[in-house]
């Protein structure tokens, strides 16, 4: 009989908590178990190497990356808009999968060192078409990469009005870049 998928996943979030918390080397199979509060045997049931701890925490940031990409493609006010205002880090799943496949990167994970440049890719792509210029797109692009690196490192102001001003001048100077009507 299967094991309940809850394991699966406590055992998938335990692994990105502590690569979160103290980096990925420390996210050794036992500390997984034990953080998971699973057996060793049954992080191998499910996991039965860390390659396959590591394989599914990016098919988890895939999923995230898809829903990130079908909302930004959807957005009211635009790709390029809609990329600046989710810049802002929240400590969101997506924000925390993002955070642990660069911490993977770090280590010299291939796959998400691949997964990362294929969702860079494919936010540029909307930008791009958004605002019709490949200049803007790539200014679009490096103001929310440098806005959301700020953010998740706590270098952007405590004070949400003091954020919202940060965000709201980052928006005009889309609007002023953007050749769009």
């Amino acid at each position: 009989m299967p094991r309940p998928p809850v394991a699966r996943d406590k055992l998938l979030a335990a692994f990105e908590q502590i690569v979160l918390d103290d980096g990925e080397r420390a996210a050794t199979l036992d500390a997984v178990a034990a953080a998971a509060g699973v057996s060793k045997g049954g992080l191998l049931y499910h996991f039965p190497h860390r390659q396959a701890l590591v394989d599914a925490t990016l098919q988890r940031l895939e999923e995230l990356m898809r829903q990130d990409l079908e909302g930004m493609a959807a957005a009211p006010d635009g790709a390029a808009r809609y990329f600046l205002v989710t810049s802002l880090f929240e400590d969101s799943r997506l924000d925390r999968a993002l955070i642990v496949a660069s911490r993977l990167v770090q280590a010299g994970d291939e796959n998400a060192r691949a997964a990362l440049k294929r969702l860079e890719e494919a936010w540029y792509e909307l930008i791009l078409a958004d605002v019709g210029d490949p200049v803007v797109a790539t200014a679009v692009q490096q103001m929310g990469d440098g806005l959301y690196h700020n953010a998740s490192i706590g270098l952007l102001p405590d004070d949400s009005a003091q954020r919202h001003t940060i965000l709201e001048h980052l928006l005009a100077a889309v609007d002023r870049l953007s050749p769009r009507p």
